[in-house]
């Protein structure tokens, strides 16, 4: 992520102008709000990744602007607060702010508090991404399908399937081990009931072809006889 965007909510002018000249100088994007309902409109509008918020506000203050927030948005938070009681702390912390600072506050404090947070923030969305990447791949020993992309590989190399030949092997590698009937099969991918099953022995055969060094030895996609086909776990 090149430059981070920071919203200021904040209804005395001074403080936000002044937190906008030191969040600028370290590189970041600052946009300006003066109560909760300008911050939340602007949030709608732009892409946000760091919210520094006042708690008392006229028209909406900071712990309904970070509660309603919430409803939507996981970036941090960081409330401000001409108040030192933990009260106050402990109720910010309580709606959803991430971190907590009291005013006056000096810039290098407030600065290490942003960095802090846009450190974890950018972790966060890095494991999501990763994942999101991961949910999308199945593999059972040097077998790999990929739901996004719809290919499948064996060791590395990229292998042609039909589309239905990929819904079946779909089907086995997210559930290796289980043994499916060819008419569980055949519903599932076919999405109607079954009425002959005979295709899905054909299919097998030519997904085995395409995926075994020896069909008539699979390592992968084996018969249960009498019962039904499985993706042999590794």
């Amino acid at each position: 992520m090149d430059t981070y965007n920071i919203l200021v909510v904040e209804d005395e002018r001074d403080i936000a102008v002044a937190i906008e000249a030191y969040l600028t100088n370290q590189g970041y994007k600052v946009f300006i709000a003066s109560n909760g309902i300008e911050g939340l409109q602007m949030v709608d509008t732009e892409a946000i990744h760091l919210a520094i918020v006042d708690v008392m506000m006229p028209k909406m203050d900071g712990i309904t602007f970070t509660m309603k927030l919430r409803e939507n948005y996981a970036f941090p938070v960081i409330m401000l607060s001409a108040k030192s009681e933990d009260v106050d702390k402990i109720m910010g912390l309580n709606m959803g702010a991430d971190d907590y600072v009291t005013k006056p506050f000096k810039p290098l404090e407030l600065l290490a508090r942003v960095n802090s947070q846009l450190r974890r923030y950018t972790k966060f969305l890095s494991m999501l991404k990763e994942n999101e990447v991961k949910s999308n791949i199945h593999s059972v020993g040097g077998l790999e399908i990929n739901t996004d992309t719809k290919e499948v590989t064996v060791d590395g190399i990229l292998v042609r399937t039909t589309p239905i030949e990929f819904k079946i092997l779909t089907l086995l590698i997210r559930n290796p081990g289980r043994v499916f009937s060819a008419e569980e099969i055949y519903e599932r991918v076919w999405n109607e009931q079954a009425i002959s099953t005979d295709t899905i022995m054909v299919h097998v055969r030519n997904i085995r072809e395409k995926i075994e060094i020896n069909p008539k030895n699979p390592k992968y996609l084996k018969v249960v006889w009498g019962v039904g086909y499985k993706i042999e776990k590794q």
